[in-house]
């Protein structure tokens, strides 16, 4: 027990730090958008239940509805045909063991800056790994671009042919599932594939490579220039969904203060 006591109090005394990687749910948050033949995802929606009045003298409360892919959220699996067989693959089954790991960001800000198609590359991991030492096997690998900065429809950027994001490249996925066997994969836009990922083969590489070998997905992440490339611990809890796909949640970060 000394360590989590040791650990507690370092968060207690400001020795390590609690960074939320969480978007405020609210109405407002963009959603991803796919194209009209398809079921759509819904938004975040909040109605007042009582509010300390005749409907309710002593509480508040609201009811909420929304997709399981609704701001900042946890992908499961399921989430995706590839892993729809795979063993314990919705939120609901998931060890908890699973939720809390460690993490490691690729900063990628600066080519998302001058392109909104910038692709994180194999090469780019190799850099990454030639600074910081191999990526850890069963961590987290978050691709940081700073588009959490983007407010409204700059934040989804739809243009005629549909949205344009950054995003990793299918063999950039599979060298981070296959050569370093990560925990999952989690992006600050709206999905864990670029804007354009239904043009790579296979359509949308990060959904079918993740899912499929029973790894996990984050995006909508907020703040991921406040980690350092190594060294934090992430913790990203779904909610408890029986045979949900994926689920909003508060992911949260310790880094040394």
């Amino acid at each position: 027990m000394t360590g989590l006591s040791e650990f507690a109090e370092a968060i207690a005394k400001g020795a390590l730090r609690v960074v939320d990687l969480t978007h405020t749910l609210d109405p407002d948050f963009p959603v991803i958008i796919l194209p009209p033949e398809f079921g759509q995802c819904a938004r975040f929606r909040m109605e007042e239940i009582s509010a300390y009045d005749h409907r309710g003298p002593a509480w508040k409360w609201h009811n909420i509805s929304m997709s399981e892919h609704t701001g900042t959220h946890f992908d499961a699996p399921s989430h995706w045909i590839s892993g729809r067989d795979v063993p314990y693959g919705s939120v609901d089954e998931i060890s908890p063991d699973r939720l809390i790991g460690a993490v490691v960001v690729i900063d990628c800000s600066a080519g998302a800056a001058e392109n909104d198609d910038h692709e994180l590359t194999v090469e780019i991991i190799h850099a990454w790994e030639t600074e910081h030492g191999p990526v850890p096997r069963d961590a987290w690998v978050l691709m940081r671009t700073d588009w959490s900065k983007r407010r409204g429809a700059d934040y989804l950027n739809m243009r005629d042919d549909g949205p344009h994001s950054p995003g990793p490249t299918p063999d950039a996925i599979r060298y981070l599932i296959e050569e370093r066997d990560i925990r999952g994969f989690g992006t600050e836009t709206i999905g864990t594939d670029a804007g354009q990922g239904s043009h790579y083969t296979p359509p949308y590489p990060a959904h079918f490579y993740l899912h499929g070998a029973g790894k996990f997905g984050l995006q909508c992440l907020n703040n991921l220039d406040q980690l350092p490339p190594t060294g934090a611990l992430l913790v990203a809890a779904p909610l408890k969904i029986k045979g949900g796909t994926g689920s909003p949640l508060r992911v949260l970060a310790v880094v040394p203060s």
